[in-house]
């Protein structure tokens, strides 16, 4: 598309020059002396044909690269568009995806912390049973540490869950389509 414009450019100033001494050439011809009403007069010479093909070659040569210049900014432009829509859906999905990977980072240090808390509570349990005695609040910290293990498993089950179904969502959407 660069190379078009100096091209353009040199086609618009040479036929510029083209109609200006044309005109200078209409405005030189004067009618003859003598001559009363033109009669007697010299004919006026008329352009030259080979210069007024020229001319008609050169402006349509010049219409058909203003033409192709005009196709190709409109391909620039819908190229443009379609790569700014590309990089807006790629934005748009980055977000949602770094969104889940906080969800699930989040999830999984609940499961660390509850599965920690519930080692030590069956470490605490094993040590008292040992001693035969286990103490009725041991047990019931084990069985609360257990419950919460499994709470915190659930939640990272569910967002895992959420994360399938955000990526099929755009599948199922377009075959409906």
């Amino acid at each position: 598309m660069s190379d078009l414009a100096p091209v353009e450019r040199r086609l618009s100033d040479a036929l510029d020059r083209i109609a200006r001494r044309l005109e200078k050439g209409a405005a030189s011809a004067k009618p003859a002396r003598g001559s009363v009403f033109g009669l007697g007069a010299r004919p006026e010479i008329g352009p030259d044909p080979e210069q007024t093909a020229t001319i008609a070659s050169l402006r349509e040569a010049l219409e058909k690269e203003r033409a192709a210049n005009a196709q190709l900014s409109e391909r620039v432009h819908q190229v443009k568009q379609r790569q700014e829509t590309t990089i807006a859906q790629l934005e748009r999905r980055l977000a949602r995806l770094t969104e889940q990977l906080d969800l699930q980072s989040l999830e999984m240090l609940r499961l660390k912390k509850a599965n920690a808390k519930l080692m030590g509570s069956n470490t605490a349990l094993r040590e008292a049973q040992i001693e035969e005695f286990p103490d009725a609040t041991l047990i019931n910290k084990s069985i609360s540490a257990e419950l919460e293990a499994l709470q915190a498993e659930r939640r990272a089950e569910m967002a895992e869950m959420e994360e399938i179904l955000a990526e099929l969502k755009p599948l199922l959407a377009a075959e409906a389509r």
